[in-house]
C-alpha cells in the first residue's frame, strides 16, 4: 500500500494481495487518525460480507470470491476505549455471473483482499468520537465525548 496525505485528505493505493482492513488500520495508527470517514472503489478477489441480527444480536457473513469490483466502500474511523483504532466499513461487490449478467453482493465488510487495484480516499476530522457497547442492540456505537448515559 502506498498512499499520501493532503492536509485532512488521505489518498491510497491498496495493491495485490493486501487486505484493505489491515491497511487502512495501518495508515490511521500511523497518521494517528481519531476521526475520519472512508471512502473507496477498486477489484478484489474475496471478500467477507456480514448483516447484522438485531434481535439475536450476531452477524450473519457470507464469502464471496472470484472477480469482484469494488462498486462502493463506505465508512468510518473512530477509536474505542483502549484507544485502538476501530472501523466501521460496508462494501458492495459487483460479479459476472454464468449467464452474462451481474449480481451485487454487500454488507458490513469483515475483510477483502484486493486482486489489481484498490482507491481509497481517507477524509480526516477534528476531533475524536469513541465506541461503547450498547446492550440493547449488541454493537459498539458511537460515543461521543463528553458522555451521558443516553441508555443506547
Amino acid at each position: 500500500m502506498d498512499y499520501r496525505r493532503f492536509d485532512n485528505v488521505i489518498y491510497a493505493k491498496f495493491k495485490q494481495g493486501e487486505e484493505i482492513l489491515e491497511d487502512l488500520k495501518e495508515i490511521c495508527e500511523k497518521e494517528d487518525i481519531r476521526l475520519a470517514s472512508v471512502q473507496g472503489l477498486g477489484a478484489c478477489s474475496k471478500a467477507v460480507v456480514g448483516v447484522y441480527d438485531v434481535a439475536g444480536q450476531e452477524y450473519h457473513s457470507c464469502d464471496i470470491e472470484g472477480m469482484l469490483e469494488l462498486v462502493s466502500l463506505t465508512g468510518n474511523v473512530t477509536r474505542d476505549d483502549s484507544n485502538e483504532v476501530y472501523l466501521h466499513c460496508h462494501a458492495m461487490f459487483a460479479q459476472l455471473q454464468d449467464d452474462g449478467t451481474i449480481k451485487c453482493s454487500g454488507g458490513h465488510l469483515n475483510s477483502a483482499v484486493i486482486s489489481a487495484t484498490g482507491e481509497i480516499v481517507i477524509t480526516v476530522s477534528d476531533g475524536s468520537v469513541g465506541r461503547v457497547y450498547s446492550p440493547q442492540v449488541g454493537l459498539n456505537l458511537w460515543k461521543f465525548r463528553p458522555f451521558i448515559d443516553c441508555n443506547c
